[in-house]
């Protein structure tokens, strides 16, 4: 199966979790989201995704100058992208759920996602 679209849809949540362990500069990021997993994130993704969350708020900046080449721009996650992640995790919780449900019928039925 080809993950692209999958990360497409995750790759916020994923680079807000990934901040709320420690600040974090772009590539480094990219390093953490690949050793967790995420081998196919590509870096143009994860830089628009950060450029993405500092715009709506959901993380702060600081730069971190550097002895042996250009000064580090660093992100951390604020308190509107921890109550951010906080929402998206219970959301993908349940649609994690409700997916496990239907490729693997044996495990018992979740209530369907978005229902009142």
């Amino acid at each position: 199966m080809d993950t692209t679209q999958l990360l497409k849809g995750v790759l916020d949540v994923a680079v807000l979790a990934v901040l709320r362990q420690e600040d974090g500069y772009g590539y480094d990021i990219v390093r953490r989201l690949r050793e967790a997993g995420l081998g196919d994130v590509g870096d143009a993704s994860v830089y628009g995704t950060l450029r993405r969350l500092y715009a709506a708020g959901s993380l702060s900046s600081y730069v971190v100058p550097s002895e042996g080449g250009p000064h580090r721009k660093y992100y951390a996650i604020n308190p509107q992208g921890r109550a951010s992640l906080d929402q998206q995790a219970a959301i993908w919780t349940e649609f994690s759920a409700a997916m496990s449900g239907l490729l693997d019928p044996s495990e018992s039925a979740s209530p369907s996602i978005g229902a009142e």
